[in-house]
């Protein structure tokens, strides 16, 4: 399994949302080049970098602070937040990042990313978050009438790297995935799912592993020390999944 910390970024700080609100915000530090290298030195082989600030005004705005993570990093980066047009794709990329989310542009126009899933082929992350089953776009300000399953199915067969789907009702709160609503998404197509929001235990992810779910995405938990980064990628290791 594919094991992602999360190091989101907004006014160049490292923080988190509770439930994507920004208004229920707290810092964990000042210096995300330093946190990203804690955790690829705990062991992350991959990190997933979002810009707050980026998804709330629709353009990319911590690009410098993007920049310096993966220079300072040897693992590949994927990020998101704020990414709607080509040439935000291909600036963010040029900053050596192997793979972007796209989420908000995504549900409003679908066909502007299958051409950039076509152009960047398995570097397009399609990004799903939900609130109560619905899609949920603009740095999760606004909730479409758009099924998470629906939306997922009219993108299964682009050239995607692979879903991201967020329950905003579980992120930062600490309680557990939504293991049923990913289960049925990695059973409704046949890209790779990555789960993100409420991975707070070992158990948690040994039941992502148990639904064929490829990878997680992990943040709060790894903040407030509930969950250890180097158990977790001893637990992914092939032939591991049952080890207490």
């Amino acid at each position: 399994m594919l094991i992602l910390p999360a190091i989101d970024l907004r006014g160049g700080k490292c923080v988190r949302l509770a439930q994507g609100d920004y208004a229920r915000e707290t810092v964990f530090g000042d210096d995300p080049e330093a946190m990203a290298r804690r955790w690829v030195g705990e062991g992350a082989r991959a990190l997933h970098l979002v810009d707050l600030d980026g998804a709330r005004e629709g353009r990319p705005v911590n690009g410098d602070v993007i920049r310096r993570i993966v220079q300072a990093v040897d693992v590949p980066c994927q990020v998101g937040g704020g990414l709607r047009t080509e040439a935000d794709i291909e600036a963010t990329l040029e900053t050596g990042v192997a793979r972007v989310v796209l989420g908000t542009r995504a549900l409003q126009d679908p066909a502007w990313v299958r051409q950039m899933a076509q152009a960047y082929p398995k570097r397009i992350v399609l990004g799903l978050d939900a609130r109560d089953g619905k899609v949920a776009t603009h740095g999760w300000l606004n909730t479409s009438e758009a099924s998470v399953l629906d939306v997922a199915r009219e993108f299964a067969n682009w050239p995607l790297y692979a879903i991201v789907y967020t329950d905003i009702a579980r992120d930062g709160m600490l309680e557990g995935p939504n293991v049923e609503g990913l289960a049925a998404l990695a059973e409704a197509v046949p890209l790779p799912v990555i789960a993100s929001g409420g991975v707070t235990t070992l158990d948690n992810v040994r039941d992502l592993m148990a639904r064929n779910v490829f990878g997680c995405i992990i943040g709060r938990a790894l903040y407030e020390g509930k969950i250890d980064l180097s158990a977790v990628m001893e637990l992914v290791q092939p032939g591991n999944a049952s080890r207490e």
